[in-house]
């Protein structure tokens, strides 16, 4: 006779993996890095392998010298690290400084916590304010688009509209040439369209749900249109700040990391409005003229309170 099995939960697979996951994420980053290879050339891919490869190469070094663990390289969390990582700075960036933020990213960002699913912040993000705060120059010193270029560490260099802004000198781009990535700017932000690509395939997809996006660009559209709308000489229009900047990279493909954002949706909204609302107060009343990485990296810092504070309804659990 046939016997019933009880075992615990879950009963059901829905056919993820890490690995599964990691690949479709670097698939929805692949128009953004092909828009930086575009516009940036020959930095744009220098950056790009040197970060992929070292996120790569010190988590198995980590894992096998100091953690003496089994190695996790082929789930692709740390080419992912890489890769986003990459996105994040200037495509005229030395290498050495590269390799330096990649080690702060996996090193500390990452693997002092325990690895994959153990870190607080993302990793990425990390490892590009560690170069923010310690190479400074580098970090804010953006090559001017040109397709295909064949130079790196001299390229032509250009303000970023955000740094424009900031400064009230010079003539911001078209909303066009902003939208389709022709400014200043890390090799991986300029792009807005191709971001937008990549987060139609993630929501296709279900690899990530639109309440973390949606709620970051729908609350810095608000607070930015409400500073333009008291003061449109001194504040920008809400299209500038959503189509400059890293706001677009950060809200699709870091601020929706699975391990350092909430869990359920509520919490996500809520995430999601804190990132966009420092964002903004960093953008027009800080001394930097971008703070989507902080802003995350913050929000980071309290999702475990989030998640402490807006759980879901328990499985029959009554409405109080």
């Amino acid at each position: 006779m046939d016997k019933l099995i009880i075992s615990p939960a879950p009963h059901i697979h829905g056919g993820d993996s890490v690995s599964k996951n990691m690949t479709g994420v670097i698939i929805a980053l692949i128009p953004a890095l092909l828009a930086g290879l575009y516009f940036f050339g020959l930095g744009a891919l220098v950056v790009t392998v040197t970060a992929v490869l070292a996120c790569v190469l010190f988590e198995f070094l980590i894992q096998k010298y100091l953690l003496k663990s089994e190695s996790s390289i082929m789930d692709g969390s740390a080419a992912l690290t890489g890769l986003l990582l990459a996105l994040n700075l200037p495509s005229n960036i030395p290498v050495w400084m590269v390799i330096a933020g990649s080690l702060v990213a996996i090193g500390i960002g990452k693997m002092s916590f325990g690895g994959l699913g153990n870190n607080p912040f993302n990793p990425a993000l990390v490892g590009r304010v560690f170069m923010l705060i310690s190479f400074p120059v580098e970090m804010t010193t953006w090559p001017r688009p040109v397709p295909f270029a064949t130079t790196y560490l001299d390229a032509e260099t250009a303000a970023t509209p955000l740094a424009i802004l900031k400064s009230h000198s010079g003539e911001l781009p078209s909303t066009m040439d902003m939208f389709f990535g022709n400014m200043g700017g890390s090799l991986g932000e300029i792009s807005a369209v191709a971001i937008l690509i990549g987060l139609a395939y993630l929501l296709i997809r279900k690899i990530i749900t639109w309440h973390i996006p949606v709620s970051i660009l729908a609350t810095v559209f608000v607070f930015a249109g409400i500073l333009h709308l008291a003061n449109p000489e001194a504040y920008a229009s809400p299209v500038v700040h959503l189509f400059t900047g890293g706001l677009l990279l950060g809200a699709v493909f870091m601020a929706t990391d699975y391990v350092t954002s909430p869990m359920n949706p509520r919490g996500m909204l809520v995430y999601g409005v804190g990132i966009g609302l420092i964002t903004v107060i960093i953008r027009n009343f800080g001394a930097y003229p971008e703070g989507v990485s902080f802003a995350i990296l913050i929000m980071n810092g309290f999702t475990p309170l989030i998640n402490t504070y807006i759980k879901p309804r328990r499985f029959g659990e009554k409405a109080k």
